[in-house]
């Protein structure tokens, strides 16, 4: 129950504690499925394939999955692949849910704990055991975006529209600060892995476990602090019932959507741009292992950097939104993101320094993009289904982008050769920004039927 009748006081302690979920979860996003998980199940795949042969070298022997030749420096990125087409069908109903029900403190939990469970259960891959590390990452990666639709649509609960672009900020903010912790954490470990008695190997699987420990010891603090709201269209049943009423409350939803053909286009460009953004964050340790020859403490080190530069950059992004509002700076980040991709082609093998420069620019650009998206995004959504609409937005979100991580793992598997694989890239950008630039954000939001923001 709420502490005081003071509501300003109440909606800043819900922020607080919904900034609090962020850390917590941003935390597993960049150690386990940024950082460590795709590198690691690489090892694990090449192993199986090339058994005898030292994993730092290419291995050009084939997986077969379901029949079907898989390159072992492919696999985790069409696991991702995989779960983001599962969740194009599971994440509207958990959407649907989470409006019709009103329960979104208790699902935010669930979801977040059984994803803990799964990311602290791959302490146990070892040998070339690919296989249980695919199913972890399917559970692990399904449950983050199903938490991911809920804790997004609880940005309309705790913040006016006046104030999101600032509480959105500052959320990512703060789950950056949480990345960069448990990142130091990582460094130390896999650093002075023999000092503890442990190998390369182990010391990973010991931040892996860390990591589901973290996203679900943390999500207690939200779960006792945020408040459910009574939904605006309730639902008293129950079971069967309540499953068909959700998916029928979804077709009506996409029936509709083109009364709020601002919105839908908003989607579609953000579809596409943030698909860029999802593979290079999570195909850039790849991508520096086994392109540019890092090893291991060098990408903690490096994602370290991009965490660290993007607390600054997701504050300074948003102070710059204050100002010239956030469409104009978001369309302006995708600018950013092609000189990114660009300099990221040309980096020399077997050099840190050049790759650590490129993660600095990253950083500096990243906490900007995603949390003025997300904070624009919500003034384009209908009142009373936040939820649902959060979960089409979350299809294309953190960690779940496809049609990025498919074009990577295509070229590489096609060419040998990650370099091509990541300037494929530019063109997510280039054709998000054209997409971005037709929308109408103002008519927008009157369509949604909500109160236009002093500046947007």
């Amino acid at each position: 129950m709420p502490t005081t009748t003071d509501p300003a006081v109440e909606r800043r302690r819900e922020q607080r504690a919904w900034y609090v979920y962020d850390w917590a979860n941003s935390a597993f996003l960049t150690t386990t499925l940024t950082v460590l998980l795709g590198p690691y199940l690489t090892v694990l795949a090449k192993r199986d394939a090339c058994p005898g042969q030292d994993t730092d070298l290419a291995c050009r022997t084939d997986l077969h999955v379901l029949g079907l030749p898989i390159a072992p420096g492919s696999l985790s990125l069409y696991v991702v692949t995989f779960a983001t087409l599962t969740s194009a069908l599971v994440l509207p109903l958990v959407g649907a849910l989470a409006d019709r029900t009103g329960r979104k403190r208790v699902m935010l939990a669930a979801f977040a704990w059984t994803g803990s469970a799964a990311g602290a259960s791959m302490v146990f891959l070892t040998g070339d055991n690919w296989e249980l590390g695919v199913a972890l990452q399917l559970v692990a990666t399904l449950a983050f975006a199903c938490g991911i639709v809920v804790y997004d649509s609880l940005l309309i609960d705790v913040a006016g529209p006046d104030e999101r672009d600032r509480v959105s900020s500052r959320g990512w903010a703060v789950g950056y600060m949480g990345g960069t912790v448990l990142l130091v954490v990582n460094l130390v470990t896999v650093s002075a892995h023999d000092a503890i008695g442990l190998s390369t190997e182990g010391a990973v699987r010991l931040n892996l476990l860390l990591a589901g420990l973290w996203w679900g010891g943390f999500t207690v603090v939200p779960f006792l602090r945020l408040h459910d709201r009574p939904p605006v269209d309730p639902v008293v049943t129950s079971g069967v019932s309540l499953t068909r009423s959700s998916f029928g409350q979804l077709l009506h939803t996409l029936r509709h959507l083109r009364g709020y053909p601002q919105t839908l286009a908003f989607l579609i460009a953000y579809l596409v741009f943030n698909d860029g953004i999802q593979t290079v964050i999570y195909a850039s340790s790849i991508y520096a292992q086994e392109q540019l020859g890092l090893d291991s403490d060098q990408l903690i080190l490096a994602i370290l950097i991009v965490q660290f530069v993007a607390v600054g950059g997701a504050l300074s992004f948003g102070r710059v939104a204050a100002r010239i509002g956030a469409y104009r700076t978001v369309l302006g980040s995708l600018g950013l993101w092609c000189g990114v991709i660009g300099v990221g082609y040309f980096l020399p093998f077997g050099e840190f320094l050049p790759f650590a420069g490129l993660a600095a620019l990253i950083g500096l650009t990243l906490g900007g993009t995603q949390a003025l998206s997300r904070s624009l995004y919500s003034h384009l959504i209908p009142r009373g289904r936040e939820a649902e609409y959060f979960s089409l937005y979350a299809a294309c979100e953190r960690g779940t982008s496809w049609l990025g991580t498919l074009a990577f793992g295509l070229t590489f598997q096609l060419t040998g050769s990650y370099r091509y694989a990541i300037i494929v890239l530019i063109a997510f950008f280039v054709v998000g920004a054209v997409l971005l630039s037709r929308v109408n954000v103002g008519k927008g939001i009157t369509q949604a039927g909500n109160p236009v923001p002093a500046v947007i």
